[in-house]
């Protein structure tokens, strides 16, 4: 892969001059991502129940195995939100302004997000208006280097101002994206990974960066049978407990962790009644694991978990209730044909 002729790099106290067909990358908080890592991980194993958060899944290696996570015949999220898109692409840009900036949250790959991209260039063809400012916020830097390239060299008229971050740090950057319209993504049903409660605070600090111009363009899973969802979350295939026991192999890389991966066992369980699917990394067996870098030793009982995600489904009622707790109306839904998933767009209340 070629990348573009100039990918300016600035910290978080400055940004580079705006230049159509670059890269700007800006890392927010970057320098303490370590540190927080190591907190956390003490926090979580030392604490009963034990925990790990599920932010710290994507690391390099992470984030290829939740790429690999997608296409899994099992996993009919991303299949689901992608039949919406190509759908209705269209449609949701002809409902924001022809100068809106293009800010997506966890962008991951930006595989999805080439729909809504043709679809922006489609409509501003029309409008003889060629460039596009996209800006999107990811917590991996090489996630966001390599899909950048990606994109440049394909959409030779987009502006990318990349912001390697975590959600909360990126989001004070978009209260700087007050100039034009923006329509955020929040794709992928990421607000799953949110308690209830925690999802409608988080949406609620998005909102407070949102002008009466902008628009939240958010996916949401749908709740349905454990049949389908715990499939979904234990693939034959292995792929997802590779993406969870990685949690622990990033604690062996960067702190000096003692883990064998095969003395744990990936579980994967869905509540009907609180409506979340919950992921555990169980020990198999009596055994104490050093973490040299922080100078602990833990100890785990057979059939002892270490509880690392929640995802959370919700009813379309639920999904209201949830807007409207954030300062947020829905303007438009769209769901698949299945009815397992919706996107929905929320305008300010």
């Amino acid at each position: 892969m070629t990348p573009p002729p100039s990918t300016p790099s600035v910290d978080a106290e400055g940004m580079a001059a705006p230049s159509w067909g670059h890269l700007t990358l800006i890392e927010a908080g970057a320098g303490t991502q370590r540190t927080t890592f190591a907190e956390d991980v003490a926090a979580g194993l030392t604490a009963t129940p034990k925990s790990l958060p599920c932010r710290y899944f994507y690391d390099e290696e992470g984030s290829l195995l939740f790429e690999a996570i997608c296409e899994l015949p099992e996993y009919y999220v991303t299949r689901a939100e992608r039949e919406i898109l190509e759908a209705h692409a269209n449609e949701i840009a002809a409902q924001v302004p022809s100068a809106t900036t293009l800010v997506e949250l966890g962008s991951g790959s930006a595989a999805k997000t080439r729909l809504l991209l043709d679809a922006f260039f489609r409509h501003r063809q029309q409008q003889r208006r060629q460039h596009l400012c996209y800006v999107p916020i990811d917590i991996s830097r090489s996630m966001l280097e390599e899909s950048s390239h990606a994109l440049l060299n394909d959409y030779p008229a987009l502006e990318i101002r990349a912001i390697a971050a975590e959600y909360d740090d990126g989001l004070r950057f978009l209260r700087a994206e007050s100039e034009r319209p923006k329509l955020i993504l929040w794709l992928g049903s990421n607000v799953g990974n949110l308690e209830r409660a925690e999802a409608a605070r988080f949406l609620g600090r998005v909102r407070a960066t949102m002008t009466p111009a902008d628009r939240l363009l958010m996916g949401v899973d749908l709740r349905k049978s454990r049949e389908v969802l715990e499939p979904a979350y234990d693939d034959a295939q292995g792929v997802t407990a590779r993406f969870n026991l990685n949690l622990l192999a990033r604690i062996n890389r960067e702190l000096g962790g003692e883990f064998d991966l095969d003395a744990f066992e990936h579980r994967a369980h869905y509540d009907e009644v609180v409506g979340r699917i919950e992921m555990y990394l169980v020990s198999t067996r009596t055994q104490r694991v050093r973490i040299r870098d922080l100078d602990l030793t833990v100890s785990f009982e057979p059939g002892e978990p270490i509880h690392t995600e929640n995802s959370y489904k919700y009813s379309l009622a639920e999904i209201d209730a949830l807007s409207a707790a954030a300062g947020l109306a829905v303007e438009a839904r769209w769901l698949d044909r299945g009815e397992r998933f919706a996107v929905n767009l929320f305008v300010p209340a």
